[in-house]
């Protein structure tokens, strides 16, 4: 499920909830478990603070329930996805990509990181995965 909680930054959500079900269905997430919200930069920087201890806004944070480990199976309710269209809007610009484009790319990373890779210690693992999924889903 996909919410948008933020009001500065125009998103076009269908589009990007058929991108979502499609990396759910590839990740084999169950139907319903996770949450994607869309929040400001004051949001996101005040998660930011409080679970990383960095300050500012970044572009995606993801909590998953199960502490980050992966499973063998996934558990009924994985976790939720915080993104901040502000942030994903300058990414867009800085690496000459569409809006649309990072926002898959953010929800995609996001939902890697629910299924328990962190590409700051799987010496590239999280990189190789998401750079497959993303020429099979078609985001450039």
């Amino acid at each position: 499920m996909i919410v948008n909680r933020q009001r500065g930054v125009n998103v076009a959500v269908k589009p990007l909830e058929a991108f979502f079900e499609r990396v759910r269905k590839e990740l084999r997430f169950p139907q319903n478990a996770v949450t994607v919200q869309f929040i400001s930069d004051a949001a996101m920087a005040r998660l930011n603070q409080n679970f990383r201890h960095k300050r500012g806004p970044t572009d995606v944070l993801s909590f998953p329930v199960n502490g980050g480990s992966r499973q063998q199976k996934s558990p009924p309710y994985v976790g939720d996805i915080a993104i901040s269209p502000q942030t994903a809007r300058r990414n867009a610009r800085r690496f000459s990509r569409t809006f649309p484009a990072e926002m898959r790319i953010l929800i995609l990373h996001g939902m890697l990181h629910l299924a328990g890779f962190d590409h700051e210690t799987d010496h590239g693992e999280m990189d190789r995965l998401e750079r497959r999924l993303r020429r099979r889903l078609g985001v450039v």
